[in-house]
């Protein structure tokens, strides 16, 4: 008969193998990456914010590397994610538009992602919070079954997520495939199209409203929660969520995934829905700051990072996880309803002291807050002014946990590792910014491509940066991008109009 006892010398054998597995693992950093939504470079206390406080995200600065000049790839949501996570410019791949609640997934199935190659290296690695990139591949959803491909195909080994923005319908959470408490008698039905079902709508109830959608932004469609959405949803009431608790729930959620994970490597892409429209924080928030709602939900996202932060110091993990804390594009005050965000902006400057916001191809619409805390390894209270952009995360944290990208993935991506651990000031070479047209930023000079677009979005009150001519600013001593240089360096407008046609011609 088989013995299933194993001797005491053996056991501490396997014990010791053990324990070396756990340590050996443990040398690798945790990875958490806090991605807030349009929030600006003026946002946050440690960047100049006067009217409200955030401590909590202030504190990630004093204890880590601030970062004055880092960028998106893009001046909104969707593009931005997906070069966050592919290392890829999103102009290259089609459909990194702002995609709608019912998008099928933009990321290719087949080429590498960062989730992925750290879930090689043998991270657990999860997704939390807003996705924006489309679920399923067949241009429908049905949300009543299992959803794939989506956050679980492309490397996340567990997902939590918001399957669009806030403002879109279906306001569901999916996890790992399955809406949550979705009721099967009570499916959900979703149509960008057309109106579907008898559910009520901004447009013909407003008496049902508790915030008043912008006439002029499209956002008067399905209600739920008391607020009207884009696009039209029916059934899955016992599935819908309640926009107050959002916040918390997926914050709970990360917290959860950080415990059960606390003995291996984890990698945490933790997308909060503040401060991006509606805006309606949890109760300890509302009417705290003082400058109206989109204020109020600063204050909660504060908390939000307040809470992470304290889970790892309370399970012993702060000393090795490197946090990074950005945001996905600039600012935007008014982007769809009437919640009294513009009348109680009092005189702060979402933007700081930049031009622009969200949308531009002005510096505000991709210039983000980005800071940087890792222990023992990036030194405390420094700041740096070194050219960054999110789409050499991959890369580096690559390289960070020993993994080599294979030919094609990441293919934007540069290895930046020691710029991101302030090792280093050297500059990226070159930054490519993306609005409704292209920048390119190489040593001080920044060169907007001609654009025949809209120079005003009118119902956000942004400038766009559109000109049918080139424009081209001194970011060290014009960082407001006030004096187009153009006329007077032609032969820079040649060179970095060219290098910018060089580098969209590339096939990745």
């Amino acid at each position: 008969m088989t013995s299933y006892f194993i001797r005491p010398k053996k056991l501490s054998v396997i014990a010791a193998l053990l324990l070396a597995q756990i340590i050996s693992a443990q040398q690798k950093p945790n990875i958490i990456i806090i991605y807030a939504d349009d929030l600006g470079y003026g946002d946050l206390g440690c960047y100049g914010m006067r009217g409200i406080t955030t401590p909590n995200i202030d504190r990630l600065a004093q204890q880590g590397l601030k970062f004055t000049n880092a960028h998106t790839t893009s001046a909104t949501c969707t593009p931005s994610r997906y070069g966050i996570l592919t290392g890829r410019y999103p102009w290259r791949q089609k459909g990194t538009g702002v995609a709608p609640g019912d998008a099928s997934l933009i990321i290719p199935l087949e080429r590498g992602t960062l989730p992925a190659a750290l879930q090689n290296a043998g991270y657990r690695t999860a997704a939390i919070g807003k996705w924006h990139l489309g679920l399923g591949n067949n241009g429908t959803i049905d949300w009543n079954r299992e959803i794939k491909p989506g956050p679980n195909e492309v490397g996340f080994t567990y997902s939590f997520i918001m399957p669009a923005t806030l403002d879109r319908v279906p306001c569901v959470y999916v996890e790992n495939h399955h809406v949550v408490n979705l009721d099967p008698n009570d499916p959900i039905e979703v149509n960008y199209k057309q109106k579907i079902g008898s559910e009520p709508t901004g447009k013909e109830n407003p008496e049902k409203l508790r915030m008043k959608p912008d006439p002029n932004q499209g956002h008067a469609q399905t209600i739920v929660d008391s607020i009207s959405r884009i696009g039209w949803m029916s059934g899955g009431h016992s599935a819908l969520w309640k926009d107050a608790d959002i916040a918390g729930d997926i914050t709970k959620k990360a917290i959860t995934f950080i415990g059960k994970n606390r003995t291996q490597p984890f990698f945490l892409y933790f997308a909060t829905g503040d401060i991006h429209v509606p805006r309606y924080p949890h109760s300890m928030f509302r009417g705290k700051s003082g400058m109206g709602l989109r204020g109020d939900a600063i204050l909660q996202l504060d908390w939000t990072v307040g809470k992470i932060v304290h889970a790892l110091d309370s399970l012993g993990l702060t000393k090795n996880t490197l946090i990074i804390f950005s945001s996905d594009n600039g600012p935007v005050v008014n982007d769809g309803y009437l919640d009294g965000s513009v009348e109680n902006l009092g005189d702060h400057k979402p933007a700081g002291v930049l031009r622009g916001g969200k949308y531009s191809i002005f510096e505000a619409g991709t210039r983000v807050p980005f800071m940087v805390k890792w222990p023992g390894q990036v030194k405390a209270g420094k700041t740096t002014n070194t050219l960054f952009s999110q789409v050499d995360l991959y890369a580096s944290l690559a390289k960070l946990t020993g993994q080599s990208l294979k030919e094609g993935d990441g293919a934007d991506s540069f290895d930046r590792l020691n710029a991101l651990l302030g090792k280093t000031a050297e500059d990226r070479p070159f930054v490519i910014e993306e609005a409704r047209g292209l920048s390119i930023t190489k040593g001080e000079w920044k060169y907007i491509a001609p654009n025949n677009g809209a120079a005003l979005a009118k119902d956000v009150n942004i400038e766009l940066g559109n000109l049918p001519q080139p424009q081209l600013y001194n970011m060290k001593n014009d960082i407001q991008e006030q004096h187009n240089a153009a006329e007077k360096h032609p032969e820079i407008v040649k060179e970095l109009a060219a290098l910018l046609e060089r580098i969209k011609e590339e096939k990745k």
